[in-house]
């Protein structure tokens, strides 16, 4: 009796601890970086940059080699993931306020300059389902009465109106919504430091973390503690310069190259990795959902010549704003609850897809009027379905200063469809032959180009897509 009484208990103890593990709704982190390009990573081919700590959340869950931005520049995308709906329909189709120059052939349609308030959030969704919500970084979204605290995120450190960081990487930070620190405190640090004292006083909670790094965005300024490390493995290799190739009105940059910049990607992956860690030290990382990507491809394509952008994403072709691959396939890794082995997830997926998945992850209800162009990605990451969205489109009617010209572009399946406004040009690709676009087919596959052309115009009817519009004046 002596033993069969302490082993009874302990049974019925271990189940109920059990149920109420179970019951607990997960944490949910998402770190958001800025700019940061598909093959900037060392687990998505970078042999210059390093990311031990990325490396390691890759390996706790899956990786997914054809995720994708919502669009080829910041404010779209980010409206994309806050409301799970394509930027068309939220009528953001360039970054805030944008840029269009009036001397042109076209202007770029009027589109909204702040997310619109009567969106539902998916701070907003968890928020009323008991989370606390905090939000570090970049926003990017909106001006006053339009900022994080007013889209239902409870705490806002950093977040403004802003797309850059106004007095750069150190402090004085010159930011409405963030107390300078020290001289010499970097950002990347500072925002990661607000995220752990939040997780420390909310570990108890359900919580939403929502860290938004402004790096790896411009300025380039190089993280002082790592910058001799990759000015020592520069002199290694090669290629220390920049080599540029000629695309449409810019030119994209080849290689790897720029230790500042290699240093800013280090510095990120230092603080992701200690984020990680105050959730093992915190017991949470088993109940934290993780989401880590880029709100758009890398800064490889600039107009003018004499500018060289710092990155580069080859094989891919162009980058940031573009809706070539390289301006809009973006990493992305999610770490399920409870973890799991570490996987390649082959199937597309796009910025819309995270609002409903992390509903899901939470056991809540979804919202379909809400993230109406978004897909759970749950059953694809539990290995359920491999199905996903048929068809994806990407809207940019506006010129940008990497050199592109107004535009749009349909991917159906393995295919890729790209049209210009100015000259009323098409381009057609086979992305599973040709992942860099390099070969036109479309003189090659007339059936394939009328069948997608007939599919980007219903699909421009049916989001009520808007059209640039012919500039009189520059005639």
């Amino acid at each position: 009796m002596r033993i069969f009484l302490p082993l009874f208990l302990l049974f019925l103890i271990s189940c109920t601890t059990a149920v109420k593990t179970d019951e607990t709704p997960p944490n949910v982190v998402f770190i958001l970086v800025d700019d940061l390009g598909w093959k900037d990573l060392s687990c998505y081919g970078s042999s210059f940059y390093e990311t031990p700590n990325i490396d390691r959340l890759a390996k706790m869950g899956l990786r997914f080699s054809q995720a994708y931005a919502a669009h080829p520049v910041c404010s779209p995308t980010r409206a994309s993931i806050m409301t799970g709906k394509h930027p068309t329909r939220i009528k953001i189709t360039d970054w805030i306020p944008g840029q269009d120059p009036q001397n042109r052939k076209l202007l770029g349609p009027k589109d909204l300059h702040a997310l619109p308030l009567e969106e539902i959030t998916i701070a907003e969704a968890l928020q009323g389902q008991g989370y606390k919500t905090f939000f570090a970084g970049k926003w990017h979204l909106g001006g006053e009465g339009f900022y994080p605290e007013d889209q239902g995120f409870q705490t806002n450190k950093g977040g403004h109106h802003l797309g850059s960081p106004p007095g750069g990487y150190y402090s004085p930070y010159r930011n409405p919504k963030l107390k300078d620190g020290p001289t010499g405190e970097h950002l990347t640090d500072r925002l990661t430091d607000e995220s752990l004292k939040f997780i420390d006083q909310n570990y108890q909670s359900p919580f939403l973390l929502f860290l938004s790094y402004y790096t790896v965005h411009t300025p380039i300024q190089p993280h002082n503690d790592y910058l001799p490390k990759f000015l020592e493995k520069r002199k290694t290799r090669i290629d220390t310069l920049a080599i540029k190739q000629k695309e449409g009105g810019g030119y994209t940059v080849q290689n790897q190259y720029n230790a500042q910049y290699a240093s800013m990607v280090y510095a990120l992956d230092q603080n992701v990795g200690r984020v990680i860690d105050q959730l093992e030290a915190q017991n949470l990382l088993d109940n934290t959902l993780i989401i880590f990507t880029s709100d758009n491809g890398g800064l490889t394509t600039l107009e003018k010549e004499h500018r060289t952008a710092p990155t580069s994403v080859l094989p891919l072709r162009a980058g940031k704003g573009w809706v070539y691959e390289g301006g809009i396939r973006v990493p992305l890794i999610i770490k399920p609850p409870n973890n799991s082995s570490a996987k390649r997830i082959d199937v597309p997926a796009v910025s819309m897809d995270f609002y409903p998945t992390i509903l899901e992850y939470a056991r809540l209800p979804l919202k379909p009027e809400q993230h109406r162009d978004g897909i759970s990605l749950k059953n694809i990451i539990e290995g359920k379905t491999s199905e996903t969205h048929t068809s994806m489109v990407w809207d940019f009617p506006h010129y940008h200063g990497s050199g592109w010209t107004p535009g749009r572009a349909l991917r159906l399946g393995p295919w890729k469809l790209v049209y210009f406004f100015e000259d009323e040009q098409y381009e057609l690709y086979h992305l599973e032959n040709d992942p860099g676009e390099k070969i036109d087919l479309v003189n090659q596959a007339p059936e394939q180009l009328e069948h997608m052309k007939k599919l980007l115009m219903e699909w421009t009817s049916t989001m009520k897509a808007q059209n640039p519009t012919v500039n009189i004046k520059a005639l």
